[in-house]
């Protein structure tokens, strides 16, 4: 009795791991191979003091890289951040051109909840969003919520807003 109490236990708690959403799509070099030409390479935009300053204010947290990586071809400019959603980090990708996302996808998402972001239904509405004029950190569209996933949302609107900035930074515009 005492082993059938203790396998229920640990079946239990084993259980419970399989609840976690971690949804994976593609790799950030597939990902970036439908937008970029063959010849993809990292770029790098180098964070100076006042850019951090706007890079924190856009986040909500401190930001410790001194330097963001990308992808850039013509006004076109791909950028991969992970912001945490709840407790588990989020990795976005951000496509950019000419000041507007043409695509936003979720790469891979790691939280127990809120894993509806992963889907087109919701990942279409930042499509063609921009920053709004005259407000540095606001996008210039509305983004629906998702009853459950406050924190994962949240999260993807402060990554669209910051690969709107960052692409922003490089003058493409």
């Amino acid at each position: 009795m005492k082993y059938l109490k203790l396998l229920c236990l640990c079946l239990l708690l084993a259980s419970g791991l399989s609840f976690a959403q971690k949804m994976q799509g593609d790799t950030a070099e597939h990902y970036g191979a439908q937008y970029f030409s063959k010849n993809l390479s990292w770029q790098t935009l180098w964070i100076n003091k006042e850019q951090r300053g706007h890079i924190e204010e856009i986040l909500g947290h401190r930001f410790g890289p001194f330097r963001i990586r990308y992808w850039g071809e013509d006004h076109r400019t791909g950028w991969i951040f992970e912001e945490i959603g709840k407790e588990l980090p989020i990795t976005v990708a951000v496509i950019v051109e000419d000041g507007e996302i043409i695509d936003l996808t979720v790469l891979e998402f790691r939280e127990s909840r809120g894993g509806e972001v992963v889907y087109p239904f919701f990942t279409g509405q930042f499509k063609q969003v921009q920053l709004k004029t005259g407000e540095p950190y606001a996008l210039d569209k509305t983004i629906d919520g998702i009853t459950g996933a406050t924190l994962s949302v949240r999260a993807l609107k402060k990554v669209a807003t910051l690969a709107l900035y960052c692409h922003q930074q490089i003058g493409l515009l």
